[in-house]
């Protein structure tokens, strides 16, 4: 039974709900949570992803957060982490199909400062 593992995170800041950003005693925090499955990975070797945290409410309502990023299990206790299984040739030749979307523009500055982290 692994009872550490390691995860890394990859988190795209322009899919956060800025509305859902709050002051703390000592920043600016978010709530998000991360799914991992240490027995199935991607064809990217991600072990999961990451949410944005909702209310209840709206979870009852059916609404999701909006998945900001996905996490890989970089280390376990006792073993070796999970490994990506190899994309066949097809997968290298396929054209992505990702919709690139510009953040808003209120959100990014030259200098990084509107970024609360």
């Amino acid at each position: 039974m692994t009872k550490k593992i390691g995860v890394s995170f990859k988190l795209d800041v322009t899919k956060i709900d800025k509305a859902r950003l709050f002051k703390g005693a000592k920043g600016t925090y978010l709530d998000f949570t991360g799914f991992i499955d240490l027995d199935n990975l991607d064809q990217y070797g991600n072990s999961g992803f990451i949410a944005q945290d909702i209310t209840k409410e709206e979870k009852d309502s059916g609404v999701q957060g909006n998945i900001l990023g996905n996490s890989k299990v970089f280390w376990k206790e006792g073993g070796q982490a999970p490994q990506a299984n190899q994309p066949s040739q097809q997968q290298y030749n396929q054209a992505p199909q990702q919709v690139q979307q510009a953040p808003p523009s209120d959100f990014i500055s030259d200098d990084g400062s509107d970024i609360p982290f």
